[in-house]
């Protein structure tokens, strides 16, 4: 299956799983930055449940192209968010394992958004070793071309998991909480469970047919 997805920071179980499906992925590089969405954003768990880590953009309101949206460093949100991963994952079992490889990128004082969450994309998919083809959009098309399935924004803040129909989660030990919190950052199912992190992927997926 093909799928067109928009770049997200450190995106979602959920974000994996439809790629875990996907024999080539195409990224949207050509829309608008959209504010309140994971493009920017991405939800970890920490002592005090569901924490959101948002990175500062310079966009003053204005529609910029999300390959063009730089990140604004004027904020400490590169010392703020690793702090933030520290507190809630040190502990976790394979956070000593993956975390100076997250650290690095996170404080790699990337110019723009897109390219920090393309190098963060590659390296969750490196981790996870799951191979899949990445590509960039070559223009923008309210309805892509015929064999491209379009999943843009449909992983959302504003939209409930019910709404992922090709997810279903399988839970996992988390550090914090005694429920299971579901459709985390990917950060949380990989300092949770490392290597088994790809079964779990695979587990909590529904088969989606190409339209």
């Amino acid at each position: 299956m093909k799928v067109l997805v928009e770049s997200q920071y450190l995106p979602s179980v959920a974000y994996f799983v439809l790629l875990s499906y996907s024999e080539e992925v195409f990224i949207e590089t050509h829309e608008n930055f959209e504010k309140q969405s994971y493009r920017n954003r991405c939800e970890i768990i920490g002592s005090n449940k569901i924490q959101s880590l948002s990175i500062p953009v310079h966009h003053g309101g204005r529609k910029v192209l999300i390959k063009n949206l730089t990140i604004d460093y004027k904020q400490k949100w590169a010392n703020n968010h690793w702090r933030a991963i520290q507190s809630a994952y040190g502990k976790s079992p394979f956070f000593d394992y993956y975390a100076g490889y997250f650290e690095a990128e996170i404080k790699a004082n990337c110019t723009t958004l897109y390219e920090l969450n393309s190098r963060l994309l590659t390296l969750c998919l490196k981790l996870l070793k799951m191979k899949v083809k990445l590509n960039e959009s070559a223009e923008y098309s309210k309805n892509p071309p015929e064999g491209i399935v379009d999943f843009r924004s449909a992983i959302h803040p504003k939209k409930s998991i019910d709404s992922l129909t090709w997810f279903e989660p399988k839970s996992y030990h988390q550090i914090f909480g005694k429920d299971f919190v579901p459709n985390m950052s990917i950060l949380d199912l990989l300092f949770c469970t490392g290597p088994d992190a790809l079964e779990v992927l695979h587990n909590s997926g529904v088969m989606i047919k190409n339209n």
